[in-house]
C-alpha cells in the first residue's frame, strides 16, 4: 500500500513540473531576429539584404493557454532595379497557443498567429540605392503552425517550430491611396518540412 501511495504522489509531482511553466498567470518573453544577404556578382554589387526582429511577450490566461503579441521592424532590398526594391515596415503579430505535456520537460504546443505589416516602399536603382518613396505597403496574414518546447529549467524553453498552414494578402498604394498592379501578392502555404525547424528560446517568469 506504502509503494502505490508513493508511486501516485510521484506521478502527481511530474505532473506539477510538467506545469509548472505554462500555468495561469505566468509570463513568457521571446522573440525573433533575423539578417540575410545575398550577392548577385562577384564584385559584391546588387546585393540584397533582409533584417528583421520581432520581440514578444504572452501571458497564460488558462492552464496551457497563452495569448501574446511581438511587435517589431523588417527592412528589405532586392538589391536591384526595382519600382518597389526596398520596404520598411512596422510589425504587429498577436497570437494565441495551447499547449499539452510529452513528458516531464517536454510539451507540444500550437500557435495561431496574425501578422500584420504596415510600411512604406522606395524605387531602387540599378545598384540597389534607394530613391523615391513609391507608396505604403500593408501586409496582413494568418498562420496555424505546429512546435515543440524543451524545458532544461523552469525558467527556460528551447522551442522547435514547423511551418503549418499559412496565407498572407500583400499590397502596395501610391500616394494616391491607388494599388500598384502588379507590386501586391496573395500567398497560401501548407505542408512542413520536418528537416528545417524554426529555433528559438522562451523565458518563463
Amino acid at each position: 500500500m506504502k509503494k502505490l501511495i508513493l508511486s501516485f504522489a510521484v506521478l502527481a509531482g511530474l505532473g506539477i513540473s510538467a506545469q509548472a511553466q505554462t500555468e495561469k498567470g505566468k509570463i513568457i518573453l521571446g522573440g525573433s531576429v533575423a539578417y540575410q544577404s545575398e550577392k548577385s556578382d562577384a564584385n559584391g554589387a546588387n546585393a540584397a539584404e533582409s533584417f528583421n526582429v520581432l520581440p514578444s511577450v504572452g501571458y497564460f490566461v488558462a492552464e496551457n493557454i497563452a495569448i501574446g503579441t511581438g511587435i517589431g521592424y523588417n527592412y528589405s532590398n532586392v538589391g536591384a532595379a526595382s519600382t518597389t526594391g526596398q520596404r520598411e515596415e512596422f510589425l504587429v503579430s498577436p497570437f494565441g497557443r495551447y499547449y499539452t505535456a510529452l513528458g516531464e520537460k517536454f510539451k507540444f504546443f500550437g500557435q495561431l498567429q496574425v501578422p500584420l505589416a504596415f510600411g512604406t516602399v522606395k524605387a531602387t536603382d540599378a545598384s540597389g540605392d534607394a530613391g523615391s518613396k513609391t507608396g505604403t505597403s500593408t501586409s496582413i496574414g494568418v498562420a496555424l503552425s505546429p512546435g515543440f518546447a524543451y524545458f532544461p529549467t523552469k525558467k527556460i524553453g528551447i522551442e522547435f517550430a514547423l511551418n503549418g498552414i499559412s496565407y498572407n494578402n500583400y499590397r502596395v498604394e501610391d500616394a494616391n491611396g491607388n494599388e500598384l498592379k502588379g507590386a501586391g501578392s496573395d500567398s497560401f502555404a501548407i505542408g512542413t518540412n520536418f528537416f528545417a525547424p524554426r529555433i528559438g528560446i522562451q523565458f518563463h517568469f
